[in-house]
C-alpha cells in the first residue's frame, strides 16, 4: 500500500464528512454531529484497486463520494496526482472532474430515462471539450460501446430498452468516456444477478487493465471485494478499523470486528456453518451517539479498560498491514488468537 509523501495516484489523509442533525420548526439550531466519515486515511497507485467494505451505514459510500467531491468534505486532505482537491472552488475543480468518475449501485436510477445513450455518453465529451465534431463524436461513442461490449447501433436506444447488466454497462461506458485515472465503483453488481455480476466484473478487470486507472471499489459482497481488490479497507461507524493487502486480512484478520465480519460469510456446507464461531453479538450503535473510546467495544469480547477512555490508533503490524485495536497500540496481540 503507498505511503504518504509516495507517487500514489490518490492518497487520501485524515478524510471527515460530518452532517448536522437540525432541530426547530422556525428556526433551526444544529443538536448534533452525524460523523459519517471520521478520520479516514489510504492511497492507491494506478492500476489498483482498494476494496471498501463494512456493514450498512459505516460510511462507505460517503467516502467514495466525498472523494469524487459530490459532497464536500468537512476536514482532510485528498490528493489526486499529487494536487490537494479537498477545498478547490468550483471553477479550478471543473479540471479534475474528467479525472474521478463513479459508478452508482441502480443503473435505472443514474441513467436518464429521457436521454438516449448517444445523448448520455456525448454529454460529459462537450462538457470537457474531448471531441470538436459531431463526427467525432460518434466515433468515440461507437469505441466506447464496443469497449463495453454494446452495439453502436445501441446509441440511439433510451435505458428501458436494455437488461439491466446492459444499462449497467451503459453506465461504465460513461465512466470511462472522458479517460479518468480514478474511478469509484458504488456497489456496481449489487442490483444484477449473479451471471451478469460476473461479467461485469470481468468487463471492470478488463478496462483497468487497458486505462491502467485506480479503483475505489464499494461492496457488501466480500467475494467480490476479495476478488477484485488489491488492498482493502474495513469500515465501522465511520472509522477505518484495519486495512491492508486484501489476501493478508482475509486470510488473517486482526481486528475483532474484521474478524467477525468475515466470518459472516456465508457457507454453503451446514455442517461448516454449525462449527463456526460467532464472534459478534449486540446491535450497531447509533451513528449519532457513538460509545466513548472504542466504538466496537460494546459488540467486543476482548474489550478491556482502555477500550473506554481513548479511540486506538492505527498501527502497522506488518509490511501491509494497519489495526486500530488497543490490543495491538498496548503490545497484547495474545489477547485476540482464538483457541
Amino acid at each position: 500500500m503507498p505511503e504518504t509523501g509516495s507517487t500514489a495516484l490518490l492518497e487520501v489523509k485524515d478524510l471527515r464528512k460530518y452532517f448536522p442533525i437540525k432541530s426547530g420548526f422556525l428556526i433551526q439550531r444544529t443538536v448534533a454531529q452525524l460523523k459519517a466519515v471520521d478520520g479516514v486515511s489510504f492511497a492507491i497507485d494506478k492500476g489498483r484497486t482498494f476494496g471498501i467494505v463494512g456493514e450498512s451505514g459505516c460510511g462507505k459510500t460517503t467516502i467514495g463520494r466525498t472523494i469524487i467531491r459530490l459532497l464536500n468534505p468537512t476536514g482532510g486532505h485528498i490528493l489526486l496526482e499529487g494536487q490537494d482537491i479537498a477545498t478547490l472552488k468550483e471553477r479550478p475543480l471543473k479540471d479534475y472532474r474528467k479525472k474521478m468518475q463513479i459508478v452508482f449501485q441502480d443503473p435505472t436510477s443514474s441513467l436518464n430515462p429521457r436521454m438516449t445513450v448517444g445523448q448520455t455518453l456525448s454529454e460529459p465529451l462537450l462538457f470537457h471539450e474531448m471531441v470538436h465534431s459531431k463526427k467525432e463524436a460518434e466515433e468515440r461513442m461507437s469505441q466506447l460501446l464496443s469497449s463495453v461490449g454494446l452495439k453502436p447501433y445501441h446509441v440511439d436506444r433510451y435505458p428501458h430498452q436494455f437488461s439491466g447488466g446492459q444499462r449497467q454497462r451503459i453506465a461504465i461506458a460513461r465512466a470511462i468516456c472522458v479517460d479518468p485515472s480514478l474511478i469509484v465503483l458504488d456497489e456496481p453488481t449489487s442490483a444484477l444477478d449473479v451471471s451478469v455480476q460476473a461479467q461485469i466484473i470481468k468487463l471492470l478487470k478488463e478496462l483497468q487493465g487497458k486505462l491502467n486507472a485506480g479503483y475505489i471499489f464499494i461492496s457488501h459482497n466480500l467475494s467480490v471485494v476479495r476478488y477484485i481488490s488489491d488492498q482493502v479497507g474495513i469500515m465501522y461507524l465511520g472509522k477505518m478499523v484495519e486495512k491492508g493487502d486484501t489476501n493478508e486480512i482475509f486470510d488473517k484478520p486482526e481486528h475483532p470486528y474484521s474478524k467477525a465480519l468475515l466470518a459472516a460469510t456465508p457457507i454453503p456446507d451446514p455442517k461448516t456453518r454449525r462449527k463456526r464461531k460467532e464472534l459478534l453479538t449486540g446491535q450497531v450503535p447509533s451513528p449519532i451517539n457513538r460509545p466513548s473510546g472504542c466504538f466496537f467495544r460494546t459488540r467486543c469480547k476482548y474489550a478491556m479498560p482502555a477500550c473506554e477512555k481513548e479511540y486506538p490508533e492505527m498501527v502497522r503490524i506488518a509490511e501491509h498491514h494497519w489495526v486500530a485495536c488497543h490490543i495491538y497500540s498496548l503490545g497484547e496481540p495474545d489477547r485476540i488468537v482464538e483457541k
